[in-house]
């Protein structure tokens, strides 16, 4: 991926701990280059807020704090006013806080710990850099995403690329979601008027069918005085009496059919509004479905055209390296795919100096021939789109035993392979720390 338009502190001196325990776990270093009995007992502590770089503390604040509880937190520990201060300035102030790492600094870091426990808890079954970054990536797809910010940027094996890559989905979280949103929003309006509307109708109905009540009352109980009055009358009044009770009769029954009529009216309506309410539910989440496809695309979409000017430009100035030069020397293994986009994807890397062996996992090529095509490699590729599973679980085995690298692919395109590239070219280069001193071993120099 691209480096953001920020900038970020270099690697800490726990992150090159963690990375030297690590290789000395697997086996890859000597004693000689083994961290000290100090740093393997710092591994196990989460990062301080005030420890973090001062560029992350806009984004946790603001992220992962409300400004009703800045507002209570932060007036303690400065002079502000908490009626009369601005949003920005309690927002600004508690960032200043954080970057302190005093008493506020600390209330700041106690706030959040005890508002995100279960997200912290979560995140400390990660025991590697890739773990914490899966379920980083899980919460951002599931929109819980204040407490796996906070539990990403204080664990003990989050790198400065993991914080990186989280730093970038946030930041471009707020900018998609205010454009994919308009259309969905001026509908909502709309819907939320029209239940408005609905509700006022449903209130008119509901008062006239008490008044409507009350007239059936009153006639109910005009009709009881009128027939005990009838019964004092003499018996030549009885006929009339009679036909004015049948006219009295005949008039709350109307008056009952149009109650009835005016209550399956408001039994309708508040359908209507229970299904448009339901609708704009279902919008809401199709629409963060699609924020997290658009932003893939994106993604490769932008890999892919940056590869393809540095591929087809004539200037010889073009510098490759920008996104191609990790491939300089590798050799790769691509599982999988389709014929014309593995054809495309052969091209590239031989344009950069790499080597790429392609197997189609078993269609033509013979299965046996895979376990044979991997010793050497320096990682191994395979869309998860055109392979089946059996290929991919074997592969993966067989990459484990060797301690060789893979990685799968969203589909067998030749974006997906150019974005997959660029992200590890631009990883590389950000681990690099250009101007500093070399640690020197005796064996390795």
């Amino acid at each position: 991926m691209h480096a953001p338009p920020f900038r970020l502190a270099r690697t800490s001196s726990i992150e090159t701990s963690v990375h030297s325990a690590q290789r000395t776990a697997e086996g890859r270093a000597d004693a000689c280059c083994a961290p000290s009995k100090a740093q393997l007992a710092d591994l196990r502590r989460r990062a301080r807020l005030a420890e973090l770089d001062s560029h992350l503390h806009c984004s946790i604040i603001g992220t992962c704090l409300s400004t009703h509880e800045l507002r209570k937190l932060v007036p303690k520990y400065t002079d502000l006013d908490r009626q009369r201060a601005s949003d920005l300035e309690i927002h600004h102030t508690a960032v200043e806080l954080a970057i302190e790492g005093g008493a506020g600094g600390k209330a700041l870091q106690k706030a959040l710990d005890e508002r995100y426990a279960g997200a912290i808890r979560l995140f400390d079954k990660a025991k590697d850099p890739d773990a914490v970054l899966a379920l980083w990536k899980e919460a951002l797809k599931n929109g819980d995403i204040p407490p796996a910010y906070w539990a990403l940027m204080t664990h003990s094996q989050t790198t400065m690329s993991v914080r990186q890559t989280a730093f970038g989905d946030l930041h471009m979280l707020s900018h998609l979601v205010g454009a994919a949103n308009r259309a969905d929003i001026r509908r909502l309006v709309a819907l939320e008027e029209e239940n408005v509307s609905l509700r006022a109708k449903i209130d008119r109905q509901q008062s006239r069918l008490q008044e409507m009540s009350l007239q059936r009352d009153a006639a109910t109980h005009e009709l009881d005085a009128r027939a005990a009055h009838a019964k004092a009358q003499d018996a030549e009044s009885d006929d009339a009496l009679r036909a004015e009770v049948h006219t009295l009769r005949e008039a709350l029954t109307a008056r009952d059919e149009r109650l009835a009529l005016h209550t399956n009216r408001r039994e309708a309506a508040e359908q209507r509004a229970a299904a448009e309410h339901d609708s704009a539910r279902a919008l809401r989440a199709r629409l963060d479905e699609m924020d997290a496809l658009v932003k893939t695309l994106q993604a490769e979409a932008s890999a892919l055209e940056r590869t393809l000017q540095v591929t087809a430009a004539d200037d010889p100035s073009h510098d490759p390296a920008a996104s191609l030069a990790i491939l300089e020397r590798m050799r790769i293994v691509y599982v999988g795919g389709r014929p014309g986009s593995n054809a495309a994807i052969k091209r590239i890397v031989e344009s950069a100096a790499g080597e790429i062996t392609v197997h189609d996992g078993g269609i033509e090529d013979r299965k046996g021939l895979l376990a044979a095509a991997l010793p050497g490699a320096d990682m191994v590729v395979f869309p998860v789109d055109c392979i089946d599973h059996d290929s991919m679980n074997m592969l993966k085995r067989i990459c484990e035993r060797g301690h060789i690298a893979w990685y799968p692919l969203r589909t067998a395109s030749v974006a997906s392979f150019v974005e997959l590239i660029g992200r590890l070219n631009a990883d590389a280069q950000t681990n690099t720390q250009p101007g500093g001193s070399p640690r020197f071993c005796l064996r390795h120099g």
